[in-house]
């Protein structure tokens, strides 16, 4: 096992890991930048660090001085968290060149997974169902006009090294197709330094449905069911709910089995997320691998009782996996909402010195979070401040915790999305689990036509 691992993130991630070590009697590294040293992940690790000024390229995505606090500090492993260099096959390949272990698959999985166009062709060979698009990338408008015309508008173009929303453009019309490539391309340029893209059909109301993965390097590979992530804006989940209330057994076991395919093709290790779109008649179609932890994890941990961080620890540590995949039962249903520092009705950014914060508790209720009062949510940073999960013995219950949750919170000095969870929690389509990608554009479409009408 480790004996001290460096955190390559920050937030309520960093602290979640920190937590794990501590289980595993694992000393650890926090990594900083100035707008952070006060954060708490700085105060409960064994050791800080700072690695630079609060701009993302100047410390948390500069691979040179990640290294060279793991050196300093003599960590023999580093765990990327999410976000900033979590999919990064370079900085994978230099941590194995600098002996650190990197707690998550191997380079080649995340250079073929992160890209999108490879994975498609990748899946395709391997007879995974894939949404019509192109083969790989698209070089320009005249390949990409036949192409969308043949598969029918609307089509989305997708940034090939992308994620997050980001370098995504849905075009409804061969007249918009080129200002969307355009822009899809200047966004994946910055946000992940290629521009490449590629085209997809669009299938405007579908499910969000992915699957946890955990892989170890001895060739065993289980999931553990699925999240259902319909609920999002700009292509960004802000609730996510596991099991979902879409699948019959039946699908559930068809999916779970493509999932487990997609993950045995690349001889996946460690964990990683299979994302699915499901539409109306049942048909689901594979749309990417996310090689790291994923943001929502805790809903499988609330109902399996696996500890997900631990895990990758203890795979990249060359450990098997302890259970089989009979062994895996879920119970209950958990539900997360991510709370972020925003504007609730416009969705602006909102930072500032958190005045008073007040957490809700009780049977079933957990929070992840790195905020605390007089904490400042800085705006060189993604704005979640809190994962607010609830689980119960069946959804309604799970539903009912969260709604007493969202009452008690408070978050005083910033703005928040808090009062828009809360609609969510009450809305009628939501309580019967008619959830589709469109969900919160119609919630939102119904709040404007009602202050219309009054």
């Amino acid at each position: 096992m480790f004996k001290k691992i460096l955190i390559a993130n920050r937030g309520e991630i960093a602290l979640r890991i920190i937590w794990a070590c501590r289980e595993l009697g694992i000393q650890t590294v926090a990594i900083y930048s100035t707008a952070d040293s006060d954060s708490l992940h700085v105060k409960f690790a064994d050791e800080d660090i700072c690695i630079g000024p609060p701009r993302n390229a100047d410390s948390y995505l500069n691979i040179g001085a990640v290294i060279a606090a793991a050196e300093i500090t003599d960590a023999d492993a580093i765990h990327p968290g999410y976000g900033f260099l979590a999919e990064s096959a370079h900085f994978a390949e230099v941590c194995e060149a600098c002996r650190i272990r990197f707690i998550g698959p191997a380079p080649n999985m995340i250079r073929l997974m992160g890209d999108k166009a490879k994975a498609r062709e990748t899946m395709l060979a391997a007879g995974v169902p894939i949404i019509p698009g192109s083969r790989g990338t698209v070089g320009d408008e005249q390949e990409a006009l036949p192409l969308a015309t043949r598969i029918g508008y609307p089509v989305i173009v997708k940034a090939a090294a992308g994620g997050g929303g980001r370098g995504m453009r849905v075009v409804n019309s061969p007249e918009e197709l080129t200002s969307a490539m355009s822009a899809a391309r200047t966004e994946a340029k910055a946000a992940f330094g290629v521009p490449d893209v590629y085209i997809e059909k669009y299938l405007k109301t579908p499910r969000h449905i992915e699957f946890q993965i955990l892989g170890d390097s001895y060739g065993n590979i289980v999931t553990l069911g699925e999240r259902e992530c319909s609920i999002q804006r700009r292509h960004q989940k802000i609730v996510e709910e596991s099991p979902s209330t879409a699948l019959t057994p039946k699908l559930r076991r068809r999916m779970a089995e493509v999932a487990l395919k997609v993950a045995r093709t690349v001889g996946y290790q460690n964990a990683g997320t299979v994302e699915f779109l499901l539409d109306e008649e049942g048909r689901f179609f594979f749309i990417e691998m996310n090689t790291r932890i994923q943001v929502e994890h805790p809903v499988t941990e609330m109902v399996t009782g696996i500890d997900l961080i631990k895990e990758q620890i203890k795979i990249a540590a060359g450990e098997s996996l302890a259970f089989r995949q009979e062994d895996i039962q879920t119970t209950g249903h958990s539900i997360e909402c991510r709370v972020n520092a925003e504007d609730p009705e416009t969705f602006a950014p909102s930072p500032g010195k958190i005045t008073t914060f007040h957490l809700p508790g009780g049977p079933g209720v957990r929070v992840d979070t790195a905020a605390h009062p007089e904490c400042t949510i800085s705006p060189y940073y993604d704005s979640m401040i809190a994962k607010l999960i609830t689980r119960g013995n069946n959804r309604m219950e799970a539903i009912s915790r969260m709604r007493r949750s969202l009452e008690v919170m408070v978050v005083e000095g910033i703005r928040t999305n808090i009062p828009l969870h809360r609609r969510i929690m009450v809305d009628a389509d939501f309580i019967r689990g008619n959830l589709h990608t469109g969900f919160l554009d119609r919630l939102l479409e119904r709040k404007e036509e009602a202050a219309v009408a009054s």
